[in-house]
């Protein structure tokens, strides 16, 4: 994944560690020659590697954001809650946790590589090709929360000039797993080159890229990737034929997939 991209002077902090996209994006830095500061609410599941330290805490913990941020050379913001989610659920890490993520990076004057979400466009429909600037169409209590980090992102640039990188990432896994992923699947490789990018961009501005491989059934583009340098090498295509075609239900008929079909009630 080696772009000659330099690196940072300083740690990279990162939140939601523990997780399963922070797992997978871990080695790819650390293979970097990064270092990295770590943090999650929960334990580090795997082995600690050499040049990271890990330091619990919450998001909804104001104090411990802005102790943890110090001294780091970016954040790449990928806690919260990951699944649909009611508004309580969300309150806390989703809402007030990125807030708490994005005064310190006020504070200690860095940027902040936002892990947003495919969720914040899921109810609108397969055939409608989407830009960065299309209308938010969140399809859970997840996406309307990632709809809001999005926001906070902006409201701190226009106001205070914090720079960030919202990723509107799509299904990130090994290989795509069911038809939908043709068009939103993002490699892990793809997505490490893409933290390592949004990082290292000489500037940034208030930026929003989509998070998604080069798949040619892909219902987004236009966005603020040239900024950074990104590009995706990796590509769905080959894994077409291993899937039906789609049906008729909200999870067939709605970007967002599964998501749409939660509580639907409209028929």
């Amino acid at each position: 994944m080696n772009d000659d991209l330099p690196i940072p002077s300083l740690p990279v902090l990162i939140t939601g560690a523990s997780g399963k996209l922070g797992r997978d994006l871990i080695p790819s830095l650390i293979a970097r020659g990064w270092r990295l500061r770590l943090t999650d609410i929960a334990p580090f599941p795997d082995p600690l590697p050499a040049n990271a330290e890990f330091i619990a805490a919450d998001l909804n913990d104001r104090e411990a954001m802005l102790r943890l941020a110090q001294g780091c050379a970016c954040i790449v913001h990928f806690g919260g809650l990951v699944e649909y989610g009611t508004f309580e659920t969300v309150l806390g890490p989703n809402l007030r946790g990125v807030h708490h993520v994005f005064e310190a990076a006020l504070a200690h004057g860095l940027r902040v590589v936002y892990a947003s979400s495919n969720h914040v466009i899921g109810f609108h429909e397969r055939e409608t090709v989407l830009d960065k600037d299309c209308t938010y169409r969140p399809d859970s209590y997840y996406g309307l929360s990632k709809v809001f980090g999005e926001m906070v992102a902006r409201f701190f640039w226009d106001r205070n000039g914090v720079e960030s990188v919202s990723l509107r990432i799509g299904s990130c896994f090994p290989e795509p797993k069911q038809e939908r992923m043709l068009a939103t699947w993002l490699s892990r490789e793809d997505m490490a080159r893409l933290v390592a990018h949004s990082v290292t961009a000489a500037s940034t501005g208030c930026a929003v890229v989509w998070g998604v491989s080069n798949n040619r059934a892909s219902w987004w583009q236009g966005d603020d990737r040239a900024r950074i340098g990104w590009a995706p090498r990796d590509s769905a295509d080959a894994y077409q034929s291993q899937f039906p075609p789609p049906g008729d239900s909200p999870a067939d008929r709605f970007q967002g997939g599964g998501f749409c079909e939660i509580g639907y009630t409209r028929g």
